[in-house]
């Protein structure tokens, strides 16, 4: 009522609301999954691969789309995107608006809470690495986006990342209802091109020129300036960038190299198809003929035996 305006920092505090919310999340989690996964599992009857690929597909929409529209209204509301030069002016930034804090610390929360989450959804033993690697990575850039006061690129960066995963696993649950509906993933190829393209312009964006302006370059860890006086550094700089650009050009092979197989076995897919439509017409074929009659010492007979000429009558 007063006008005044209330920010938040990080503290000890924050691993209190985190539990809180990871116990929040299981309770989300569990109730996705059996008012709304659990009965579409029932009509589709997929084998245990597909039954499980599926259930971490239609968990992580949920989760995914929901993420995308609160980061996208928080970046709106808190003008993120319309001046792109608060993504570091005034760096450190350390105090944060409300739902900012409350963004980050709802992310933690769901990623931590996804590691109990391998248990009660007895995810197969050959997944349980791949999962881990992935809620690792997502857990290591929020949490250092939140302790390193890089708050705002964090919102953004995370803002692609979820679309581009959105669609990904949204092409999934569709492939798994039809086999023969693959059209949602050239969608998701064309949205995580353009999510990378936009990723690495801006950290180009950030780390090359914006950190480097920034008006107060000395270490300061008291208030959270950890990065500035190092980018500062023509050296360190140009390495942090190539870093970037080779980890960005590993992702998009990997990406490429995804495509070219999956347009290999359709081609070898839809080849196959054809071998076994010709194969089934040949045999049509033959059994048309068969049908007819048969050959016997260069004699056409019918199928009882007897030849299909009329015999010709004796005149008494």
């Amino acid at each position: 009522a007063d006008g005044e305006l209330v920010q938040y920092h990080y503290g000890l505090k924050d691993l209190v609301t985190i539990l809180f919310y990871i116990f929040i999340a299981i309770i989300l989690h569990a109730v996705v999954q059996e008012y709304a996964l659990d009965k579409i599992n029932r009509r589709l009857h997929l084998s245990k691969v597909k039954h499980s690929k599926f259930n971490e597909s239609g968990q992580l929409v949920a989760f995914h789309l929901t993420s995308f529209i609160w980061c996208l209204y928080v970046v709106v509301t808190e003008g993120y995107i319309s001046n792109p030069r608060s993504l570091w002016e005034n760096y450190p930034h350390v105090y944060l608006p409300y739902q900012v804090k409350f963004f980050y610390l709802c992310q933690l929360a769901y990623w931590l809470h996804a590691l109990p989450e391998l248990y009660f959804q007895k995810v197969r033993k050959e997944e349980i690495p791949r999962q881990l690697r992935c809620i690792a990575l997502y857990l290591l850039h929020i949490a250092g986006a939140y302790l390193l006061n890089l708050t705002r690129l964090g919102l953004i960066l995370l803002l692609l990342q979820y679309l581009a995963e959105f669609f990904f696993h949204m092409a999934r649950l569709v492939y798994f209802t039809d086999e023969n509906n693959e059209k949602l993933f050239n969608v998701w190829a064309v949205v995580f091109v353009v999510t990378k393209l936009f990723t690495l312009t801006l950290y180009i964006l950030v780390i090359g020129f914006g950190l480097p302006r920034v008006e107060s370059q000395a270490l300061d860890p008291e208030r959270g300036n950890f990065f500035s006086f190092l980018f500062n550094n023509i050296l360190f700089r140009m390495s942090v960038l190539l870093l970037v650009c080779l980890f960005q050009a590993s992702v998009m092979w990997r990406f490429i190299h995804f495509q070219l197989r999956r347009w290999r076995e359709y081609w070898n897919e839809q080849s196959s198809r054809k071998r076994a439509a010709a194969a089934s017409t040949k045999q049509q074929t033959k059994l048309l003929k068969r049908d007819s009659g048969y050959h016997e010492n260069g004699v056409v007979k019918a199928e009882n035996g007897t030849s299909p000429r009329t015999k010709k009558l004796k005149s008494p």
